[in-house]
């Protein structure tokens, strides 16, 4: 690390588990120059902070792609967020008082972005964090005998329809069917179309290993995509009204079978114990590596606007 770069650097917050360096960043020309050393620190540490830019669209957009290369768009979309510019998109839509809980981004999907980047456009008044967690750690502190039940895999279901959730019109991006049938079939999913709209399935890993650091990791959504994380109210009222075919998301074990209540809270409780979590400032840039850090959000009050991009 050269001496300019250790005169920037705040400090390393976070806890024994999740750490998040924060440098003290003066605009694009010094991350121009210390390109390369926060990529390092990407793909060893996992998340940076760089605090002191200013809130602006252009210049965020300038960081992303001399960072992490040119933005990807969101396809196979599982949750709302609307397009800012470009490739630049609103964080989740989903309502203040909700958490969103920890995940990789699209680890349900056979194709990941590599990298996140999140612009404080607007702080909360409270609340509004987006805490991450190490997914090494994740994969280390949970029960063996658990890692043993999830070793093959993660079914994810899901099923569109009008008014519940998001239609397949909008998660694939398309209203061609044919486009969604040639995706599924490119991507290791099934699909079934009915009356109401469409129902696809498709397996993927649950750990796997992040290969800069050779290091496994937890990488799954399972416990996002399981009804469950609605909470008690919702999902049994989405119980009683569908089958469980067509609720809009859900997860299983690979062979189909229903994943306990108790993995889901040892998944849960872990995320608790590695999650760290900071409180925004307009103009903060975060980056982090997908595979080596998952994300969630907290819930918050007043206005908060958080943008998104992923290389």
């Amino acid at each position: 690390m050269t001496a300019e770069l250790t005169a920037n650097l705040g400090h390393i917050e976070g806890n024994d588990h999740t750490k998040l360096a924060v440098y003290a960043a003066t605009g694009l020309d010094w991350v121009r120059a210390h390109r390369e050393t926060l990529q390092e620190r990407l793909r060893e540490h996992g998340a940076i902070l760089l605090r002191g830019m200013p809130a602006d669209l252009t210049v965020f957009n300038q960081v992303t792609e001399e960072i992490g290369g040119s933005l990807l768009t969101y396809t196979e979309r599982s949750t709302p967020r609307s397009a800012v510019s470009g490739n630049i998109y609103t964080s989740t839509e989903y309502p203040p008082a909700e958490s969103i809980p920890m995940h990789n981004e699209s680890s349900y999907s056979a194709h990941w972005p590599d990298r996140l980047f999140f612009l404080c456009d607007i702080a909360a008044e409270t609340g509004g964090a987006t805490p991450i967690a190490d997914s090494r750690a994740m994969y280390r502190l949970l029960p063996e005998d658990l890692r043993e039940r999830f070793a093959g895999g993660v079914t994810y279901t899901r099923a569109f329809r009008e008014g519940l959730g998001l239609s397949w019109q909008e998660a694939f991006q398309t209203e061609d069917r044919q486009a969604v049938e040639d995706y599924c079939a490119a991507n290791g999913q099934t699909y079934e179309w009915t009356e109401e709209g469409l129902r696809t399935r498709h397996v993927r890993p649950s750990f796997v290993e992040e290969p800069h650091t050779g290091g496994m990791v937890w990488f799954n959504q399972a416990n996002l995509f399981h009804v469950s994380s609605l909470g008690e109210e919702v999902s049994e009222a989405l119980l009683e009204l569908y089958p469980v075919e067509d609720l809009p998301r859900n997860a299983f074990f690979a062979d189909g079978s229903p994943i306990p209540q108790a993995d889901l809270d040892a998944v849960k409780a872990a995320y608790d114990e590695v999650s760290y979590a900071f409180p925004w400032q307009p103009g903060d840039i975060m980056v982090i590596n997908n595979m080596l850090m998952a994300h969630g959000r907290e819930p918050f009050t007043g206005k908060r606007r958080t943008l998104v991009a992923m290389t």
